[in-house]
């Protein structure tokens, strides 16, 4: 049962059989069932109720109990027991037809909603390295769905937000044509792998953006067309020098750029998990980030990523829709990819949310499209809280902690890492609050359509000035020091900006370490 503790009877419409009950205490516990029965009324449209997920096994997840994924299906009733050797990869929320989410009772949230999500809230847990993909626009995805029903099963696009609940570590976007170019020059068996054209068309590239884009494109499609004996081979020549390299006998770490080494660390990695596959050399081409617990980020449509190990709450449009290119057994897409790519350098804006609805317990972070939205709401020990009304249906899942609840409606529900539940439109607004013996705050993270679109909170690689890639070269216009986090707080200003008289840098001295 999903209301208080004491009230963990049963009712016959969940099947299970009901616990045995204490006679001195029958008064109690029959008000505890009434308030059960009361509390999962799914004929009305004022009250919050219960959810069961569906679990993915794909092999990239992580395994048995250490599995986020594992926990919160084991507490939701998903599954009975975890097995230890399985991975559990996704936890599912919302109402795609590849993963539906029913009510206890097994009736379908799509048919309490009356209709689609217009959102899919999940929870992953990275084992290793998900495949190097991208999700196809609207337009995009109505012709694969057309061509390719089987591998692309539905026809809508797939833009995705991401936070992260553990350090995380993905690859997003395109590197700067000046890293790439550099990494080339660095590492010849990565040089092996591409046309001569496609070097020359980065070596020689003007300052013009779309030129960049055009030599970007003839590298990319250049690599991932470079035939499998070759890659093969160059990539065991590169895992033998990396890993020489990276031994006892390795040039000192500050001789090496620390976003080299990463790079390097993050190759060998890839191809022992992926052996022979070319797809290793991914880094080479791709951000490498690291996300701290609570920062997010927001992948476009068209825009390659793969995210490598970690457990992040992820929401997206309702669609499964992926092309997928690499670190993959399953069916690879290679010339839709390069086709479908935007070839926008830099990785998207890292952003720990931004406070709402005047509470700075209440974390927004929000993309710039009109599906869906995440808040993070913490409540402390000895504290309340009340959700933010909604005009819209919204789920929520409670991420860590315990507490209680309360409404207009008397609900009293179980709040427990894994408890998911469905919050219907103009439902009476649920306050939650923590006991001040508990240790910890209760956590929970609700997602629901947008409704700050016009003041998203994380952008595109394409449209963000946040982040300059890991090389981070200064343009003639600004001196951005390629930093990932606040936008304009860290950005460098010129001499003319600061009001600085001329030669009042003049005798400045960089202090010796």
């Amino acid at each position: 049962f999903d209301c208080i503790d004491r009230s963990r009877a049963t009712s016959n419409h969940c099947g299970h059989k009901p616990l045995q009950l204490h006679q001195e205490s029958n008064h109690t516990n029959t008000l505890a069932i009434m308030a059960s029965v009361h509390t999962y009324d799914k004929s009305s449209h004022r009250h919050v109720l219960p959810l069961r997920p569906t679990i993915k096994d794909y092999a990239w997840g992580i395994r048995g109990l250490d599995s986020r994924v594992a926990r919160f299906a084991l507490e939701s009733g998903v599954i009975d027991e975890v097995d230890p050797d399985s991975p559990y990869a996704e936890l599912w929320l919302g109402t795609h037809p590849s993963g539906p989410t029913t009510l206890r009772d097994g009736t379908t949230l799509e048919s309490v909603v009356g209709g689609q999500l217009p959102f899919l809230f999940k929870v992953l847990s990275a084992g290793k390295a998900l495949s190097i993909q991208a999700h196809p626009c609207k337009e995009g995805a109505k012709r694969l769905h057309l061509e390719n029903p089987i591998n692309y099963v539905d026809d809508n696009h797939k833009p995705e937000l991401a936070v992260a609940l553990t350090p995380f570590e993905a690859m997003c976007g395109f590197r700067r044509l000046e890293e790439i170019a550099i990494l080339i020059k660095k590492h010849p068996e990565f040089a092996a792998c591409i046309s001569n054209e496609a070097k020359l068309a980065i070596f020689l590239c003007s300052r013009d953006e779309n030129d960049k884009k055009k030599a970007l494109r003839m590298l990319f499609k250049s690599f991932m067309s470079c035939p499998a004996e070759t890659s093969q081979v160059q990539l065991k020549k590169l895992l033998k020098r990396l890993q020489k390299e990276q031994s006892v006998d390795h040039v000192h770490p500050h001789e090496e750029p620390p976003w080299e080494r990463k790079c390097s660390r993050a190759i060998l990695r890839l191809a022992q998990q992926f052996p022979g596959d070319s797809g290793a050399m991914a880094p080479f081409l791709l951000n490498y980030l690291l996300i701290a617990p609570g920062e997010s980020f927001y992948m476009a449509a068209n825009e390659p990523h793969a995210y490598v190990a970690g457990e992040i709450i992820e929401c997206m449009a309702c669609s499964d829709n992926v092309v997928r290119a690499g670190l993959t057994p399953k069916f690879k897409d290679v010339d839709n990819l390069v086709n479908m790519l935007t070839y926008s350098m830099g990785g998207p804006t890292i952003n720990a949310g931004t406070p709402a609805y005047g509470d700075d317990r209440i974390m927004r972070y929000t993309p710039p499209t009109g599906e869906f939205e995440v808040m993070i709401i913490t409540c402390n020990p000895g504290e309340d809280i009340t959700l933010p009304p909604l005009s819209v249906p919204a789920i929520f899942v409670v991420l860590e902690g315990s507490g209680n609840t309360d409404n207009e409606e008397g609900q009293r529900l179980v709040m427990r890492p894994g408890r998911s539940y469905y919050i219907p439109e103009h439902c009476p607004q649920l306050t939650l609050a923590v006991n001040d013996s508990k240790r910890g705050p209760l956590k929970i993270a609700l997602a629901h359509e947008n409704q700050h679109v016009d003041e998203p909170t994380l952008a595109c690689a394409e449209h963000s000035k946040q982040w300059g890639g890991e090389f981070a070269l200064p343009s003639e216009s600004t001196s951005n020091p390629g930093t990932p986090r606040s936008p304009d707080k860290y950005v460098m200003k010129s001499v003319k900006e600061l009001n600085l008289k001329p030669g009042a840098l003049r005798d400045f001295n960089v202090p010796k370490l």
